[in-house]
């Protein structure tokens, strides 16, 4: 009887109800939104002649939250700001690797500060700070020497 019933229902539906079109998730219209959003950004400040970059994806390992990548994209204008900053080092360079090279360059430039704020406190220096204490000695004539 019941198996009776739900194949009923299974034949109504069929004739009643057109298939369902297929509808984005909800993250992958947050998504195109973006990239949309990012494209017209680049397009505005390539018009203008102006350097533009942005982090588009970060993808974490799940296995090591330590290990990483950053997806990156830039203009013309940002590649021409690095050629002339020094970053295009030989022949062989392609936009790529100086892009990689400039973003490392703010990576450790983030970490040594984050270090010396973090060495400018006093209770953050301890037995631990590998640099020797400093000695001087007067050499005269008002010289001295610092080791």
């Amino acid at each position: 009887m019941l198996s009776k019933i739900k194949n009923w229902f299974k034949k109504s539906e069929s004739k009643v109800d057109p298939p369902t079109p297929k509808v984005k998730r909800a993250k992958q219209v947050k998504d195109d939104d973006e990239a949309k959003m990012r494209n017209l950004a680049k397009e505005a400040a390539t018009a203008k002649g102006e350097p533009w970059v942005a982090i588009i994806n970060v993808d974490i390992d799940p296995n090591n939250i330590n290990t990483g990548a950053f997806e990156l994209d830039w203009n013309v204008p940002f590649l021409k700001k690095l050629i002339r900053a020094g970053y295009h080092q030989n022949e062989n360079d392609t936009d790529e690797i100086m892009v990689d090279r400039w973003f490392q360059t703010v990576c450790r430039n983030i970490a040594l500060e984050v270090y010396e704020q973090q060495m400018a406190d006093p209770s953050n220096r301890g037995a631990d700070d590998i640099r020797p204490p400093l000695s001087r000695k007067p050499l005269g004539g008002g010289r001295s020497e610092i080791s």
